[in-house]
Parts: C-alpha cells; sequence; structure tokens
C-alpha cells in the first residue's frame, strides 16, 4: 500500500513497544525488591500493659488482693496480625498460667449481665478483644484487653456504701422463709438505715444478685449450708434473695430426701431442704454446730453423753456429700465450755476420747477440727470434681460492757460507726484462713467487714426479749447475711 507503513516497520515497532515494557516491569520489581522491610514497631504490636479484669470475680483464693494485673512483655515485643495464630497462642498460654476456666461476662455500669453466652462457647478469637487500630504513625499500639474470670479477686476488701435500691426483700414478709425472730421489721426497733447498705469490692466487679440469676446458675444442682445458727441465718436470707421475700407455693419441700424431717418430741428437724421446679435447683440447710460427727457413747441410755469425734465430719455431710455442687461450712460460736456441757459433749479423737492436751482446750479443739473437716474435705472433692466446698470465716460478736448473759448490750443503730472500709489483705479469721491454706476448699471470708456492722445485729429487739439480754450475734434480716449470699454468689 502506496504512503503506508511497510511489514518490516510494523514488526519493529512492535517489538520496541514489547522490550519497553519490559524494561519497565523489571524497574519496578528491582524498587520493590529494594523497599526495606517495615520496621516491627510498624506492625500491631501485644501492648506491654495487657491488663486482666475481673468481672465475676470467681475468688478462687483469699490472699492477697490481686485485682488488675499487668502482665509485662517489654522485654519481647511480638507483632499481632490481623489474622495471626500469635493472638491464639499467647492468649492461651495466659489463661492456662493463670488457671482460668473461661472468659467472664461483661457487664453494664450498673452491674447487670450482658448477654455474651455465644463469647463463652466459641472460639479464641471470640473470646478476646483485639483492638485493630493502628495509629498514622506507628507510635504505639492499642492495648489488648482480656476480660476474664479473676479468681484471685479479694472481695473481703472494699467499703460499705449507701444503696436506696436495697434491701433485695422486705424485711415484712419472706414469712414462708424467715424466722420471725431474725426479722426485725416485726419488732419495735424504728430504725433501718442498715437495710440500705451494700459491699463494694475495692478492685472487683461484683456481679448484681437476681433470683433468676442466681437459679439460672444453680440449674440442676443443689447448694448445701452445714453449720450453727449463722449458717441457718444465711440459708434464710439466700430463700429471701432468690424469692425476692415473696411466697413461692411451688416451691418443694424436699427435706425426707436428707432424712430433714421432725422427730418426734423435737422442736424442730435438723435442717430444711427446698428444690426450685422450674431450675430444678436445691437449697438446703443442716444443723451442725460443732462441724463434726456426734454419736451417742451409750445408746441405750436416754442421757449419755456424745462423743464428740474432733477428726471426723458429721455423718450428714460425708453421706451426702457426693450429692452436693456447692457446701458451705461453718463453726465458731458454740465452742465454749458451758455449751459441751450442756450438750454432755466429750471430746474424741481417734475413736477414742481426747488425751492430747493442746487439743482438750477450747480453742485447740475448735481449730483443730476446722483443720480436720477441711482436709477431709479435700481429699474428697478428687473423687466429686463437680463439687465446690466453702468454709465461712466466723461472724463477729458484738457485745460491749459485758457477754450475752452478763449485761453485754449493742445499742448502737448509727451504721458504719466503727468504719466504712476493709483495707486489710489477710482474713482476720487466721484459723479458717490456715485452714484452707493449699487446699481445693475455698474461704468465704466475711468476719472484717461483718465487724463494721454492730449496728445490725437483733439486739434488743427481739420479740421475745429478755431484760437485760441483748442478741449481739444474729442479725436481722434482711440485713449482714445477705452480703454473705452475694459474695458466694460471686464465687460460684
Amino acid at each position: 500500500m502506496k504512503g503506508g507503513l511497510k511489514v518490516s516497520q510494523i514488526s519493529l515497532i512492535l517489538i520496541g513497544f514489547i522490550c519497553a515494557t519490559v524494561l519497565s516491569l523489571a524497574y519496578v520489581k528491582s524498587l520493590f525488591l529494594s523497599t526495606p522491610v517495615l520496621h516491627q514497631n510498624h506492625l500491631l504490636q501485644l501492648s506491654p500493659d495487657l491488663t486482666v479484669k475481673d468481672e465475676e470475680a470467681l475468688g478462687e483464693g483469699s490472699g492477697s488482693e490481686q485485682s488488675e494485673e499487668s502482665v509485662n512483655f517489654e522485654s519481647e515485643k511480638i507483632p499481632i496480625y490481623a489474622n495471626s495464630s500469635s493472638v491464639i497462642k499467647v492468649t492461651e498460654e495466659l489463661i492456662t498460667h493463670e488457671e482460668m476456666e473461661g472468659i467472664a461476662p461483661n457487664f453494664t455500669e450498673k452491674g447487670d449481665i450482658k448477654d455474651v453466652s455465644h463469647k463463652r462457647s466459641g472460639s479464641i478469637e471470640q473470646q478476646i478483644d483485639v483492638s485493630t487500630a493502628v495509629s498514622s504513625g506507628g507510635e504505639h499500639s492499642e492495648n489488648l484487653t482480656i476480660t476474664q474470670e479473676r479468681q484471685d479477686c479479694n472481695l473481703a476488701k472494699g467499703r460499705w456504701v449507701i444503696d436506696d435500691s436495697r434491701p433485695l426483700y422486705s424485711g415484712f414478709g419472706c414469712k414462708q422463709w424467715l424466722s420471725s425472730m431474725w426479722a426485725c421489721r416485726l419488732t419495735q426497733r424504728t430504725d433501718f438505715e442498715y437495710e440500705k447498705l451494700r459491699w463494694r469490692p475495692k478492685n472487683c466487679q461484683m456481679e448484681e444478685f437476681t433470683g433468676v440469676k442466681f437459679l439460672k446458675r444453680m440449674q440442676n444442682k443443689t447448694l448445701a449450708f452445714i453449720g450453727d445458727s449463722l449458717g441457718r441465718q444465711q440459708f434464710q436470707s439466700l430463700m429471701c434473695m432468690i424469692t425476692g421475700g415473696k411466697d413461692r407455693p411451688n416451691v418443694l419441700d424436699v427435706g425426707h430426701e436428707y432424712g430433714l424431717v421432725q422427730s418426734r418430741g423435737s422442736a424442730r428437724p435438723d435442717g430444711w431442704a427446698y428444690r426450685f421446679p422450674d431450675t430444678k435447683t436445691t437449697i438446703l440447710y443442716y444443723w451442725s454446730a460443732s462441724l463434726c460427727d456426734l454419736t451417742p457413747i451409750n445408746p441405750s441410755d436416754p442421757a449419755t453423753d456424745y462423743a464428740m469425734h474432733l477428726d471426723r465430719p458429721p455423718y450428714f455431710l460425708s453421706h451426702f456429700l457426693p450429692r452436693f455442687d456447692v457446701v458451705v461450712l461453718n463453726t465458731g460460736h458454740h465452742w465454749n465450755r458451758g455449751k459441751l456441757k450442756a450438750n454432755r459433749w466429750v471430746m474424741y479423737v481417734g475413736g477414742v476420747p481426747n488425751t492430747n492436751r493442746k487439743i482438750a482446750t477450747i480453742g485447740g479443739a475448735k481449730n483443730f477440727t476446722i483443720h480436720s473437716i477441711v482436709n477431709w474435705v479435700n481429699s474428697q472433692l478428687p473423687k466429686y470434681p463437680h463439687v465446690k466446698a466453702f468454709y465461712r470465716s466466723i461472724s463477729p460478736r458484738h457485745f460491749f460492757n459485758g457477754d450475752w448473759n452478763t449485761g453485754g448490750t449493742c445499742d448502737n443503730t448509727t451504721p458504719l460507726s466503727e468504719g466504712k472500709e476493709v483495707l486489710q489483705d489477710e482474713s482476720s479469721d487466721h484459723d479458717a484462713a490456715r485452714a484452707v491454706r493449699g487446699t481445693a476448699v475455698k474461704l468465704l471470708d466475711i468476719t472484717a467487714l461483718s465487724q463494721l456492722r454492730d449496728e445490725g445485729h437483733v439486739s434488743r429487739y427481739s420479740i421475745k426479749a429478755t431484760p437485760g439480754v441483748q442478741d449481739c450475734l444474729h442479725w436481722c434480716l434482711p440485713g449482714v447475711p445477705d452480703t454473705w449470699n452475694e459474695i458466694l454468689f460471686a464465687q460460684i
């Protein structure tokens, strides 16, 4: 074709274009390969302030305060990528190191639980919240925060605060569960400021108690209180808290399943057991003031003395422990010469009368018994891994200017006149703390926080008041034992 390009010319042009393209690609590639790799600090890293917050505070220990702990990884910065297995590995190692069973639920500002059931059963990626935002300058990365159960949170350290939403049930109600002798609203008492106080742990967020949440947590489970009349108060308090003090005709009396029936000639049975049919939750109490086994020395003699086996658990506990899921033990105020004489209790160790002088003292016998029973329970727990066992520290007395039978009084009606805060790390009940140390039995530590509440006792306002005698041992309900159950709820 005249005036047009020849075939040879077109071929040369195409060859030149292809060569230029190849040279351009090679140049771009060389630039990419010669660019230095981004410094590690420009990637999202595990923050050196990886905090583990307590939400549910299972409080597996009663020792020193460790409410919000930082795990420092300054010495080895580990880069975390958007889809990194490093996140999973580090998280798993941390949870194993802290011996955690799971990730705790989150809470609203009011303490209501949020629905995080999908997180609790999900993968590690679902259980942790990793912020992926990186500052434009790469100077720092957002903290990686893991919200999980802190089993070493000291719930016994904190302060009392006023809460107008209290009490959790009416002092005029709960007649189905609450003994009238402890319902101070039914007495001549006119001051009720003590009902408005709530316990706030210092560095722990304690989940707000509701009956619905308690029954759901204890679905198909049994909780047993075994101890003295203070244990009975805690039992009655819990029944009132669960029901909100309302009558619940559908709650079943299942005492016969545990032999808790009133025998002929007795004022009351040895305990009570009730079951909530919707969740099959059973709550029971068994009276065992000394927390050790009692057997008649001469069964054929109605006036026989009783062997007080300091090294053996009550038969009720040893027999029914496999059926319990949570057991709360206590003893203390019946350990005096007057009670032993009145009950005709004789100290036995090893199946024979005790001859050890150190154990023969009241303090020595009580301490020996507490250690013996706690150690026995601890020895049984590996056989029944579903059981959580607690020993509740002693409830303080507040007799001033005498004892219960010598004119002692507790007339104070001003809340927190002895202070409102507990700052100590160790329990005030040293015997109880030493007994559970090194065991799987946990301490339900209520002594120091209850010591501040001398105005909360029944005092002189009991229905059947005896002139000159005040009850500075038992508590008004609603009242201080409700807090014991809130702490128990947080730990189970």
